[in-house]
């Protein structure tokens, strides 16, 4: 067999810049960076394309779909000056002149609304509302109407008025779910800040489940989205625009919006609004017990090998409660509630809150080192003028909240 001649130049060694050099290589190397940066490009233009399907590019067929469904409210009260007052000019003339004829002063308020059905139905916040003797509400259309208070919810400052001659043929807001927000979702506020009918902010989901003290079920959506006096009870909406919040509350030492906003959850809101509609008030669990969590250092003093944050220590039991019957005391540790792992303290309120009175629940708990199962039949949460239930009305709930563990309970658990 022949042997074909090398080339007086060519070369043989296969390394990079010998491969590179070849026309083909090149050619060859080309086109894998192409189809590399088309390959990249392509899954950032997929990227970018999703982000943006999820920022709306505008907030205006939002706004124009669901201000209709705001309203503004207003309310007056007459309210007698009562001798005593902290009014000067009151003072001045009781000083000189004796008691006078007690002068009657007409107190106004405004805030925001929700219409949530076709009658006529609104959704607000009852401090809005609270101690009014005449409701006015003024639609998108300028149309007004007198409202009257259907029920009330201190606890959760919602309160559920209805327009009295509505026609029957009223717009409504499509709620949502808020338990599907996540943080950094874009949401939208409407309301009348100031008296400015109808305006529109918008913001993301800051934060979710805040406790600012406003009350024991505290579960605030935090928004950056302008709110104001005056927005009190409108609507927190989101891209689609469904309603996931109400509008309550900011945080501000000047009185105006800093950009910390917070609004009720409509899931919440729902489940309030529904036992408004039916009874004028909202019915509630209670069991008589205050509870803290366990931290690592009581579980591990007390042999406990169950995760601490699932464990709760009884602090205080109210007398004649449904607890105290059933026997539980202070210094016990619940571990389970109706088999399932205890809530957070912050959390366990409102689950017993949720909780129809009459229902029979079981606590697991520790005592003395040993578990024990304990039966207790849920009572019935009292108004808060209520004198006999009036420790546990001004306190979170429904029987549990967190404090510190007091003395008693240190030297019961043997704790240093």
């Amino acid at each position: 067999m022949g042997v074909v001649p090398k080339p007086e130049n060519a070369k043989v060694r296969m390394n990079g810049p010998d491969l590179i050099s070849s026309p083909q290589c090149r050619f060859g190397l080309a086109c894998l960076i192409v189809s590399l940066l088309t390959i990249t490009t392509s899954t950032g233009a997929a990227n970018l394309a999703a982000l943006e399907s999820t920022r709306p590019f505008s907030f205006a067929v939002i706004a124009k779909k669901t201000m209709p469904v705001v309203v503004n409210i207003s309310t007056s009260s007459q309210r007698s000056a009562r001798s005593g007052s902290n009014d000067p000019i009151d003072d001045f003339f009781n000083r000189f002149f004796g008691e006078t004829i007690p002068r009657e002063s007409n107190q106004r308020s405004l805030g925001s609304g929700i219409l949530i059905s076709k009658d006529g139905e609104i959704l607000t916040n009852y401090h809005v509302v609270r101690s009014a003797d005449t409701i006015k509400v003024k639609l998108a259309d300028q149309t007004e109407y007198e409202a009257r208070l259907v029920g009330k919810d201190d606890r959760t400052d919602i309160a559920l008025i209805k327009i009295r001659k509505s026609g029957g043929n009223l717009p409504f807001a499509k709620l949502g779910i808020s338990s599907q927000l996540d943080v950094g979702d874009w949401v939208m506020a409407i309301g009348n800040p100031f008296g400015l009918e109808h305006t529109v902010t918008a913001g993301i989901v800051s934060a979710k489940g805040r406790v600012i003290g406003a009350g024991p079920y505290d579960n605030f959506i935090q928004t950056d989205a302008s709110i104001n006096p005056g927005n009190s009870g409108g609507p927190l909406i989101n891209a689609v625009g469904e309603v996931v919040g109400v509008n309550s509350a900011i945080f501000s030492q000047s009185g105006g919006n800093v950009g910390i906003g917070f609004a009720i959850p409509i899931d919440l809101a729902k489940k309030v609004v529904e036992q408004l509609r039916k009874n004028g008030r909202v019915v509630r669990g209670w069991l008589g017990v205050r509870a803290q969590d366990v931290t690592v250092a009581m579980a591990s003093s007390l042999g406990l090998t169950r995760n601490p944050g699932e464990m709760a220590v009884v602090t205080e039991v109210a007398e004649n409660s449904p607890a105290a019957e059933a026997g539980v005391k202070t210094g016990d540790i619940i571990v389970e509630f109706n088999g399932k792992a205890v809530p957070k303290s912050h959390d366990f309120p409102a689950v017993i809150a949720d909780t129809p009175p009459g229902q029979k629940v079981t606590l697991r708990i520790v005592r003395d080192k040993k578990e024990q199962t304990v039966a207790i039949k849920v009572g019935e949460l009292a108004d808060e003028s209520d004198p006999n239930q009036q420790l546990e009305a001004r306190d979170p709930e429904l029987g549990l909240r967190v404090q510190r563990i007091t003395p008693e309970a240190v030297r019961r658990l043997g704790l240093s």
